[in-house]
């Protein structure tokens, strides 16, 4: 499955990911939900607009240990779905060198994809809400990682 070095490279992720997303304000913003069988938690925004302004979070990004081929289920905030949205998938790091893809989800509260649709076994999706004409262009951001074992 995974070792050290995995675990490792996940945690540095997370932390540079933390390092990104500066604590700016107690407002907060919404979460987006996350399941995998079992198992769901609330996702924290990185970055968000509120009210007008641009906001950004320390937020260390959670992480699901899943089997290959199991659902995951994105849920995201009404008002999220109606301004559109996306996700990114990102090798171990959360970088522009580590992205892997985007899909386009457009309005939908919710969308489905597979643990293993990501051939590495351990990455990151970061929930992008579409960036509206406030906040000079920042979005709303959520990361969640995932540590694909093997069944």
């Amino acid at each position: 499955m995974s070792g050290p070095s995995t675990r490792r490279s996940l945690w540095a992720g997370s932390v540079s990911l933390a390092l990104l997303a500066s604590a700016c304000s107690a407002d907060s913003a919404p979460t987006v939900s996350v399941s995998v069988d079992d198992q769901q938690m609330d996702v924290e925004a990185t970055q968000y607009c509120l009210d007008g302004e641009g906001r950004r979070y320390s937020v260390t990004p959670q992480v699901l240990q899943v089997d290959p081929d199991m659902t995951i289920l994105i849920e995201v905030p009404d008002d999220v779905a109606e301004s559109g949205w996306s996700f990114q998938v990102f090798d171990q790091g959360l970088t522009d060198d580590d992205l892997i893809g985007e899909v386009d989800v457009g309005r939908e509260a919710t969308y489905e994809l597979s643990t293993s649709d990501a051939v590495p076994a351990a990455y990151y999706i970061v929930v992008v809400q579409d960036s509206g004409e406030g906040c000079e262009g920042l979005s709303g951001a959520w990361p969640i990682g995932f540590l694909r074992g093997s069944s």
